[in-house]
């Protein structure tokens, strides 16, 4: 296996920041550096720079549970009870069934305004709670292995348009929608209506009434018909931002099962290659293992490509036995030189490394001896196998000995750039603050949510949402 180095990105953060208040000749725990100003002097802050082994709580990635939603005419059900501290990440299986001819023997009918109701309120749940939802939607009955349940394609459209205007409520719960609805499981194949330009459609009618959600087909090959390419086209092809089909990647359910991945794939390296380049930087990749007895999903095999495909989530249920493999192997230096992974366990590993992970590796702060502007230059290492996906906000927090917040300024938004410049103007009383960098998906009622976390020791506060980068002084 290659290198941890294989799989890194620095990110380099400069912050400056108006400051109109008297600084102390120093600042606590910190060692003075050089600066091409001689009225500026620069002070490496006294944090602990490496990362911490483990698994990370962060949004929008890990190992998921699902949760099987019946929705009726008359409302949603579904158990509460699988919604815990333990999980991040759901996958929300959401049988509409019921409003489909082949199931209900009547007509196709529209979602009630019950139904959709429903919808909203588990939504509404998980983003109370912090917590993220991969979204599919299925007619095949208790999300079973029925095919052939599907309404006509107009009604399905019209589904469609329905309920988007639900999930872009929840653009920052919702971290992917797997475009489903057709076949068994929602898993685009088997029923009679599966072809190409049925597909086709059912991804055009999400992406047209969406916003700034990725949405997912099965296969590489309904992207390509999509886009009306073959995959002898996609060695040169670039999907621009500007494109329909920018926010278009695929869900694996055949996920190393098999050197097609069941299907999945007609040219395995060629295809990851382009999902690599094309998709998987801005939008997640996940699924879930298959094939017990696949050599694919031995430790040392699969994490160069868990890398190179950006691995964000997978099935923490399925299959249990793929699972249960990872939970008796090790990573060893066989496998890679993260050393302080040594002996943990492969799922361990994986579930530390599935989708971004950022560790803070050095935080400066510079100001003159004016006291009238302070500099902070912050350097990330992003040493998980995937990126961050959606722009966040961001903002800093000045906390004062006391614990109590004394200063919120508001910063442009975080979405994985080198460098960042701020200016903001701070209004400080005399004393020692904790500056914290809050990085996070929205607010509400005062509220920080889906806020991301460093990999380092000691310097996340859960009450700030954010992560500490350092100390000041202030004297007047």
């Amino acid at each position: 296996m290659k290198s941890k180095k294989f799989i890194k990105r620095f990110i380099t953060v400069s912050i400056s920041i108006a400051f109109v208040f008297a600084v102390t000749t120093g600042i606590l725990g910190c060692a003075p550096i050089s600066s091409n100003d001689s009225s500026v002097q620069s002070y490496r802050q006294n944090l602990d720079y490496s990362e911490q082994a483990g698994y990370i709580v962060n949004p929008d990635q890990g190992f998921y549970r699902p949760i099987y939603v019946k929705v009726s005419q008359s409302g949603v059900s579904f158990n509460k009870n699988i919604i815990t501290d333990k999980t991040q990440l759901y996958h929300l299986r959401i049988d509409i069934s019921e409003f489909s001819k082949a199931v209900n023997k009547q007509k196709d009918i529209l979602l009630t305004q019950s139904a959709l109701d429903g919808i909203d309120e588990l939504l509404t749940i998980l983003k109370q709670n912090n917590k993220n939802a991969i979204v599919r939607f299925a007619y095949a009955p208790s999300f079973d292995d029925k095919a052939d349940m599907e309404p006509a394609m107009a009604m399905i459209e019209s589904h469609i348009r329905q309920v988007c205007v639900i999930l872009n409520k929840f653009q920052n719960t919702i971290t992917a929608v797997e475009a489903g609805l057709i076949g068994p499981w929602g898993e685009m194949h088997t029923s009679a209506i599966a072809k190409p330009d049925n597909i086709s459609a059912i991804l055009n009618a999400y992406l047209d009434n969406t916003s700034n959600i990725p949405i997912l087909a099965r296969t590489p090959k309904m992207i390509y018909d999509f886009l009306q390419i073959d995959i002898t086209d996609i060695d040169d092809y670039k999907i621009q931002k500007d494109d329909t089909a920018y926010r278009l990647g695929i869900y694996n359910d055949g996920y190393l099962g098999s050197d097609s991945d069941l299907g999945t794939y007609r040219n395995r390296d060629k295809e990851i290659d382009f999902l690599s380049r094309q998709c998987t930087d801005h939008l997640p990749y996940g699924g879930e293992v298959v094939a017990p007895d696949s050599a694919l999903h031995n430790i040392e095999n699969c994490l160069p490509e868990m890398a190179k495909i950006h691995l964000s989530y997978l099935n923490v249920e399925w299959n249990n036995q793929v699972i249960d493999k990872w939970k008796n192997t090790y990573y060893t230096s066989a496998c890679g030189d993260d050393s302080i992974y040594y002996n943990q366990t492969a799922f361990a590993y994986i579930q530390a490394h599935m989708g971004y992970r950022f560790v803070l590796k050095e935080s400066v702060f510079e100001y003159s001896q004016k006291f009238d502007a302070l500099n902070v230059k912050l350097t990330l290492d992003n040493v998980g196998f995937g990126n961050l996906n959606k722009t966040k906000l961001a903002k800093l927090v000045f906390v004062d000995e006391s614990g109590q917040i004394a200063q919120v300024k508001q910063v442009s938004k975080f979405s994985g750039q080198l460098n960042l410049d701020y200016s903001v103007d701070l209004n400080l009383t005399e004393g020692v603050y904790d500056v914290y960098i809050c990085i996070y998906g929205e607010e509400a009622d005062g509220k920080m949510f889906y806020g991301l976390r460093f990999a380092n020791k000691d310097i996340w506060n859960d009450l700030i949402c954010g992560n500490k980068i350092g100390e000041i002084t202030v004297k007047k």
